[in-house]
C-alpha cells in the first residue's frame, strides 16, 4: 500500500520511481523536495536536505513504517526548509507560477536599497 507526506515543500511517498510512475514499495522512500519550485536551491542546501531526510529516517529504524510516522518525517523536514530560507541559504523563486510565502514574507535587505 503506498503511504504518502504532503506538506508545501516536502512530498515523501513510500514508493520507488520506474518509468515515469510511483511504485509502492513496503521498504523503500522517496522524496521529492519543492515539486512546484516555488524556491530558489543550490546544491548544498539541497544536500543538506537529503543528509537531514536520512537522518531522520534513520531515528525511526525498527518502527513501523506508518503515515504518522512518515507525516512526523516530512513536517520535520518541512520545518528544516524554512530555517534554511530564514538563513538565506534558498530563497523564493519570483518567477514561479504561483507566489505563495507560506513560509514568511521574503527578506529585503534595506541597506542595499538606501
Amino acid at each position: 500500500m503506498l503511504l504518502k507526506s504532503t506538506t508545501r515543500h516536502i512530498h515523501i511517498f513510500t514508493a520507488e520511481i520506474a518509468n515515469n510512475e510511483l511504485n509502492p514499495s513496503e521498504d523503500l522512500l522517496t522524496l521529492d523536495v519543492d515539486p512546484d519550485n516555488e524556491l530558489l536551491w543550490n546544491d548544498e542546501a539541497l544536500q543538506q536536505v537529503y543528509r537531514k531526510f536520512d537522518e531522520l529516517v534513520a531515528a525511526y529504524e525498527g518502527e513501523d513504517l506508518n503515515e504518522y510516522n512518515l507525516r512526523r518525517i516530512g513536517s520535520d523536514l518541512e520545518h528544516f526548509v524554512r530555517s534554511l530560507l530564514q538563513q538565506g541559504q534558498i530563497s523564493y523563486n519570483l518567477n514561479s507560477r504561483v507566489r505563495n510565502y507560506s513560509m514568511g514574507l521574503p527578506q529585503v535587505d534595506v541597506s542595499a536599497n538606501s
